[in-house]
């Protein structure tokens, strides 16, 4: 193979649209601009979202909603990953230590999932209704920072 003989394939490039080249192109005069109007000079456009003065789209429709900022360093732990720790009292940092979640969270619930039947005293955890109800039916107990 001939590095300088390589083409495309056959209809893979289309020639660039040549406008105001005259009549004969299809893009001729107006150059497919229309006729006056900011669109149609040169370096004529504004910034997106302008619409001529009025108030805008995005500025008269109300704000809503709220995107919390530390939900994604909330950790989320399985019952079968508790089950599976050395300890019997679980706090953040030893979950963080077992790698259960990131070192950079800031909290973490256990819901249920998976099954649980050894004893576990969570401490500044928290955790959902089934799963508290799961920890304790194991003998555990569950003191939440809540």
């Amino acid at each position: 193979m001939r590095l300088n003989a390589i083409k495309p394939a056959a209809g893979a490039k289309h020639a660039a649209k040549r406008v105001g080249r005259g009549i004969g192109s299809g893009l001729g005069k107006t150059a497919g601009r229309g006729h006056k109007g900011q669109k149609s000079r040169t370096g004529g456009f504004h910034k997106v979202g302008f619409e001529g003065g009025q108030m805008p789209m995005q500025r008269r429709l109300p704000k809503r909603g709220f995107v919390s900022l530390t939900r994604a360093r909330i950790g989320e732990v399985r019952l079968s990953e508790l089950e599976a720790l050395p300890v019997e009292d679980v706090d953040l940092l030893v979950l963080q230590q077992a790698g259960i979640v990131a070192a950079d969270a800031l909290a973490a619930k256990v819901v249920l999932s998976g099954v649980i039947t050894r004893k576990v005293n969570l401490r500044g955890v928290a955790a959902t209704k089934g799963a508290k109800a799961a920890i304790e039916a194991a003998g555990g107990s569950v003191q939440s920072a809540e």
